[in-house]
């Protein structure tokens, strides 16, 4: 039986399609378009090959795009009525369990199924990535950590993707807020391959997490070949300098930023690229900072999209965009259409809870907050601001909901919330420029003159600092 490049065993497959899966995964863990090319060519070359479906079927659905993932079940389908799983090997087994459950929706159990794979297997390399992102969509930090952890000891530095792990390693790190050893082990990652936008993105993380911004705008411009074309996460590791640069006080270096890569003339539309022009403008729209016409383009943008329900935290972004626009019909439109199909179970698995317990209270907050109904908007976060984490994404990109129910508390006079809501983003993040100006916005509203004025010295300082 053939192996792959980590030395695990290959069911019936010709060696062509086996040099090409192992290059698929090395695209894919570089998070470069070349991983479809390539997974397409190993089923070119033998049809039957099951890791060659199975990879493909991952690539579909954790586009989160609702149309990839309908056509990758249609494939799937039809090459699983013609295969007999009994005589496969058992990781190829359970691959084909997995996949089967993350195409049904249940992004949960496929998970706890990759996890079980990697208990035997810790060198698959498409269980582990599989595995992180599921971990990532459904905003499991600890398993986003510990799911590689325990993999980790089965590699080694000489290990051609030694560096690939070590990054997933740091954003798992991040997530559960142990910030000085994702930082070590991120920028390790980077060092051993300079191509590993994971772990510069984790290494990003870190920074932002921290409130060192200036830290964060020197890292990503000194690696800028590395990670700035090429693959599919340069957009989002643009977003995270985007946020960099409002922290610094420079919104038109972000607009320069949104308009040439997030959401421009020139940009693609997918849903990951969408959903992260959404957070940065919305949190200009908190500021105050009208920005109508790149709102409306980026509303018509998401339209399309919205017809299926897939994820709700892609429907959250979708609403932004629709309240920015101004279009609350569109808003409306798509809310009622998710309490309808969670009332029929037509959510899907995962996406039902998370629509349900997270989605749609978000969605009817920034509604009530664009029309300035900013006791519902408290009303609907406050008791969620603890678990949005269960919907997905990271602790960065659910930020703008918890700066929602900041700025929703201290425009609707809730002024002790808003008081407390700042105290715990100081606590978590004392270098933030942002985190002091709200403070000083709180106690001018408070009457505090002199506590105002010191906070926005202090974010002066913090803005002038070049040591952050």
């Amino acid at each position: 039986m053939p192996t792959d490049q980590h030395g695990l065993t290959i069911g019936s497959a010709s060696g062509a399609a086996v040099r090409h899966y192992d290059n698929a995964i090395h695209e894919l863990l570089h998070f470069r378009p070349e991983v479809v090319a390539e997974a397409r060519a190993a089923l070119e070359e033998d049809p039957g090959f099951v890791l060659g479906h199975v990879l493909s079927a991952y690539l579909g659905v954790l586009s989160t795009e609702a149309d990839n993932a309908r056509a990758a079940r249609e494939r799937f389908a039809g090459f699983r009525a013609g295969v007999d799983a009994s005589g496969l090997p058992p990781r190829e087994r359970a691959h084909l369990e997995a996949v089967e459950h993350l195409l049904e929706g249940d992004f949960r159990t496929c998970g706890a199924l990759l996890a079980r794979i990697t208990e035997e297997h810790p060198r698959d390399a498409l269980a582990l990535i599989a595995g992180h992102q599921i971990d990532f969509f459904t905003g499991d930090a600890r398993s986003l950590r510990d799911r590689i952890g325990r993999a980790l000891p089965a590699w080694h530095e000489d290990d051609r993707h030694f560096g690939q792990i070590l990054g997933m390693y740091a954003f798992g790190l991040e997530e559960t807020g142990d910030y000085d050893r994702s930082e070590e082990a991120g920028l390790r990652a980077v060092e051993l391959d300079p191509k590993d936008v994971w772990g510069i993105h984790a290494v990003a993380h870190t920074y932002e997490m921290q409130g060192r911004f200036r830290k964060g705008i020197d890292y990503l411009d000194a690696r800028l070949a590395d990670w700035s074309t090429g693959t599919f996460f340069n957009v989002h590791t643009w977003w995270h300098y985007t946020l960099y640069a409002l922290e610094a006080g420079d919104t038109a270096r972000a607009l320069d930023v949104y308009d040439a890569v997030l959401h421009g003339p020139e940009t693609a539309e997918t849903a990951l690229q969408l959903v992260d022009a959404s957070a940065l403008l919305w949190r200009l729209l908190l500021e105050g900072d009208d920005q109508t016409a790149r709102w409306k383009a980026l509303a018509d943008a998401w339209t399309p999209k919205m017809d299926e329900p897939f994820y709700a935290f892609n429907d959250v972004h979708a609403v932004m965009a629709f309240v920015g626009a101004g279009r609350f019909t569109e808003a409306d439109r798509l809310i009622a259409s998710r309490e309808s199909a969670a009332a029929s179970g037509r959510l899907g698995v995962s996406n039902h809870a998370m629509t349900v317990r997270v989605g749609l209270p978000v969605c009817r907050a920034l509604a009530a907050y664009g029309r300035g109904d900013h006791d519902g908007a408290v009303k609907a976060l406050y008791p969620i601001r603890h678990r949005l984490n269960e919907f997905g994404g990271s602790h960065a990109q659910r930020d703008a909901v918890q700066k929602t129910l900041l700025e929703a508390a201290l425009r609707g006079g809730r002024l002790d919330l808003a008081r407390t809501l700042v105290g715990e983003r100081i606590d978590l993040r004392p270098s933030s420029p942002f985190n002091w100006l709200k403070h000083a916005a709180v106690a001018e509203r408070l009457g505090d003159r002199a506590a105002a004025a010191a906070a926005r010295s202090r974010a002066a300082g913090l803005r002038a600092a070049t040591d952050l």
